[in-house]
């Protein structure tokens, strides 16, 4: 019924306990998840974990904000991402939240890894943080419509979503939408077409309403398309529906592939 489009199941918090994590999932109806890598010395447990359970998919990518990390050339992550059950390259993208100073490293990165993502025809799975206007500028500059992908854990105006959904991204939302805080996020989570959403934990990050300050994990995802149906005043089973296609359109995975 749901499906987790970006979590991080390798992370300790979730790792020392996976059995009860995927039971978990199943009681709540969540039928697959994307474990998704932020770095190339972890990479192998992300793509392992995908391997030895059916319900999990993989991607390849350092995120923006890991310094002082090995630095995958664009034919390196090309040559990752034909694993198999890798879907996606990413996480991807810019931060400018915790980092300052010279982050060109951060632009370069990002373009490698868009590069990789039209060469080898998966999607990529976007990272961005006080970083929308360059965000943006690249994916046009490095024609990243054309390998397409998803905008992670949205938090970003209508402006920026509209941006990515011209150049056919997803907007893909977390628990941060069911905080009371984010009136301007419920805002564009009312106004990005369903036929271009997806939902996600980014556990075990970001707990959602009622479990926030928590560890998270993919069986809450439910709250997020519950929150999403209430926003939008239709059934959650429509969210869910229509969420769940989208990740299988997207990422090329099988509905009955699990």
């Amino acid at each position: 019924m749901f499906v987790d489009s970006h979590c991080h199941l390798d992370f300790p918090e979730l790792s020392a306990d996976l059995p009860a994590v995927l039971e978990a999932m199943a009681e709540n109806q969540v039928t697959h998840a994307l474990c998704i890598s932020v770095n190339l010395p972890e990479m192998p447990s992300v793509v392992k974990l995908a391997a030895d359970h059916a319900q999990l998919y993989a991607t390849v990518g350092v995120h923006p904000d890991v310094e002082d990390t090995p630095e995958p050339s664009a034919d390196e992550l090309v040559r990752l991402a034909a694993q198999p059950k890798v879907v996606a390259i990413g996480e991807t993208g810019l931060d400018y939240y915790r980092l300052k100073g010279d982050l060109s490293w951060q632009r370069t990165r990002f373009r490698n890894h868009i590069r990789a993502a039209r060469s080898c025809s998966k999607p990529l799975v976007i990272h961005t943080r006080a970083a929308a206007d360059d965000t943006l500028a690249i994916m046009r500059e490095e024609n990243a419509g054309e390998a397409g992908g998803v905008m992670h854990c949205f938090t970003e105006s209508w402006e920026v979503a509209a941006g990515a959904l011209e150049l056919g991204f997803y907007i893909s939302f977390s628990g941060i939408v069911t905080f009371k805080n984010a009136q301007a996020l419920k805002d564009v989570a009312r106004r990005v077409p369903l036929e271009r959403m997806l939902i996600e934990t980014d556990s075990p990050y970001l707990a959602p309403v009622p479990f926030r300050g928590k560890t998270n994990q993919p069986a809450y995802v439910r709250y997020v398309a519950e929150e999403i149906a209430r926003l939008r005043g239709i059934a959650v089973e429509e969210v869910a529906a229509k969420t769940s296609d989208n990740f299988f359109h997207l990422f090329g995975v099988a509905r009955d592939a699990h």
